[in-house]
């Protein structure tokens, strides 16, 4: 199936009788007729479910549509995307390790790696995302066990060389992470270009509705963990809270993570999603093909109109051909980006915030990439953790206005943000 149909059919095929839609399985437990039945589960001997905060069937069937159509061989949710992108790191990466990870990146995962995964032990080494090979590949040490970075940069706007991160990964024998939430699978498959793991704020496009909170991981299945045993000994040695299972031995390179994520992770955590919030996810692939052109060509209509206006100072955006990014951009997203625009007002700080205020159509919120236009100003929201130098470093400015196109009628948006332009 091409990937405008995987978007209704992936993940779930009824039998007959069965309902066409997803189930939901709302229940937290599972009946068994005997204990050893259930003690092979515990045992990861079998497949099934015995209880809800490691594995649901509704969940595990949207987690096979992403995982289609991202190309991967297995995956699961979460119940963020923060979860999903602190799983897929804590996963490979242990006390007294190493990760280098992409500067340009949200502010909350940003938060994640310098303060709260730095507590735990794990340190991170923070690189540009035009940094050259030799720059990349100096930021390496012997106790790194991943790298990480975002498709496109939120909210930045940065597109990323996947192949030069892969390649640098890979030279080191470490696996390539990288959060595809602006893109989705419409727009870009890392895993085509080598990305070895992909997540997702399933919270934003994928969902597409402000409806429901949640994440995902999938496993491209080609990074061969026995090849470097001794780097990853949590998939490679055996797994004593499993009975000395070995990951890597037991469920290859395709299965591998998924599983080990979800024994020991989610079963640890419990950043569990609910099957209802599965379910609206499900329904909202279902029109992802259909939104991303609508969120693309709006995106493309408003960064033309801004980088024409004589209030605005700069406009950032993947799709302009003023953007430094334009050519990577059309390597990897032939097709379109995403419907967010970064800019700035000559006004700067102050004249942003009013601008904001006279908005009628698009909605300030602490939201992104669904069906409403929303509009955002990070330095005060959310990125008001980062010291200036950071916001720096991650492509932010103190007047940066993030503006989220949604699917409506693009001369409306327009029309709103002229009458606010007018006003300021």
């Amino acid at each position: 199936m091409r990937t405008d149909t995987k978007c209704i059919h992936a993940g779930y095929t009824p039998k007959n009788g069965e309902p066409r839609m997803i189930p939901i399985i709302e229940s937290t437990t599972f009946k068994y007729d005997s204990s050893r039945d259930m003690g092979d589960l515990f045992d990861l001997k079998a497949n099934g479910y015995f209880y809800s905060r490691l594995q649901n069937p509704t969940c595990d069937m949207v987690a096979a549509k992403l995982a289609a159509l991202e190309g991967g061989t297995a995956g699961m949710l979460t119940s963020s995307g923060q979860a999903a992108n602190f799983f897929s790191v804590f996963n490979v990466a242990n006390a007294g390790d190493h990760v280098v990870s992409s500067a340009a990146i949200y502010g909350g995962t940003f938060n994640l790696f310098q303060v709260t995964m730095k507590k735990m032990g794990i340190d991170f080494t923070f690189v540009s995302p035009y940094c050259s090979e030799e720059e990349l590949n100096a930021a390496f040490r012997p106790n790194t066990k991943a790298v990480f970075g975002e498709t496109i940069a939120n909210p930045a706007l940065c597109v990323l060389d996947i192949e030069k991160f892969v390649k640098a990964a890979h030279d080191h024998g470490v696996p390539f992470i990288i959060d595809n939430t602006f893109a989705t699978p419409i727009n870009c498959r890392p895993i085509e270009w080598g990305a070895d793991i992909v997540t997702h704020s399933t919270t934003k496009y994928i969902d597409g509705h402000d409806s429901s909170v949640g994440g995902a991981i999938i496993d491209g299945g080609n990074f061969d963990w026995m090849a470097h045993k001794d780097k990853f000994p949590g998939l490679t040695i055996p797994d004593e809270s499993y009975h000395g299972i070995v990951y890597a031995e037991q469920f290859g390179k395709e299965g591998a993570f998924i599983t080990k994520a979800t024994a020991q992770l989610m079963r640890d955590f419990g950043s569990t999603p609910s099957p209802f919030s599965a379910y609206i996810i499900n329904l909202g692939i279902e029109s992802l093909s259909v939104r991303m052109k609508r969120h693309c060509e709006n995106g493309q209509r408003i960064a033309e109109y801004l980088e024409a206006h004589d209030k605005v100072s700069w406009v950032n955006y993947p799709g302009l051909k003023s953007s430094q990014d334009y050519e990577i951009a059309q390597k990897y997203m032939p097709n379109g980006t995403c419907g967010v625009v970064s800019f700035e007002l000559a006004g700067g700080r102050e004249q942003a915030e009013a601008f904001m205020g006279h908005l009628k159509v698009a909605m300030i919120a602490t939201h992104v990439a669904d069906a409403h236009t929303c509009v955002l100003h990070p330095a005060s929201s959310t990125h008001r953790q980062l010291s200036d130098k950071e916001l720096e470093e991650c492509g932010v400015s103190p007047s940066m206005i993030r503006f989220s196109c949604g699917i409506e009628d693009v001369q409306d948006l327009i029309e709103d943000l002229e009458q606010a332009l007018a006003q300021v």
